[in-house]
C-alpha cells in the first residue's frame, strides 16, 4: 500500500490543524492505521493509532484529549484532527500502515510509511 500525508503547515499556538493520509489500493480496511512525528535532533514517536474497523484508538499521553485520529474506509484515508496544538508539537509527522494493530500501535514497526508532512507550532 502506498500513503501520502498532507494537511501540515504553520499554525500559532493553541490553534488546529487537520492531516490527512490517503492510501492506494483496494485493501485500506485491511489495515490498522498509525500516526507518528519526529522533532529536529529527536526519534520517531508513536502519535495515535486507530484500528481496521476503526473501533480501537490509542493515543501517546502527550496528545491525549487534543488529538483526534478517525479513518474513512470507503475513501482510503485516516484522519489527525490537532487541536489546542503547542509548540513541542512541531514535527514532522508520518502515517503508517500495518495489517496488524501492533505493527502501529506497538511494539512492532510499521509495514507501511507515507512520506512526512510538516506541522510547525509557533509561540
Amino acid at each position: 500500500v502506498q500513503l501520502q500525508a498532507f494537511g501540515g503547515g504553520l499554525v500559532q499556538a493553541g490553534g488546529s490543524l487537520r492531516l490527512s493520509c490517503a492510501a492506494s489500493g483496494r485493501t485500506f480496511s485491511s489495515y490498522a492505521m498509525g500516526w507518528f512525528r519526529q522533532a529536529p535532533g529527536k526519534e520517531r514517536e508513536f502519535v495515535a493509532a486507530i484500528s481496521r474497523s476503526g473501533g480501537s484508538i490509542g493515543y501517546a499521553d502527550s496528545v491525549k484529549g487534543r488529538f483526534t485520529i478517525s479513518r474513512d474506509n470507503a475513501k482510503n484515508t485516516v484522519y489527525l484532527q490537532m487541536n489546542s496544538l503547542k509548540p513541542e508539537d512541531t514535527a514532522v509527522y508520518y502515517c503508517a500502515a500495518d495489517p496488524d494493530i501492533r505493527g502501529v500501535a506497538g511494539p512492532n514497526k510499521p509495514l507501511y510509511w507515507g512520506q512526512g508532512t510538516q506541522v510547525t507550532v509557533s509561540s
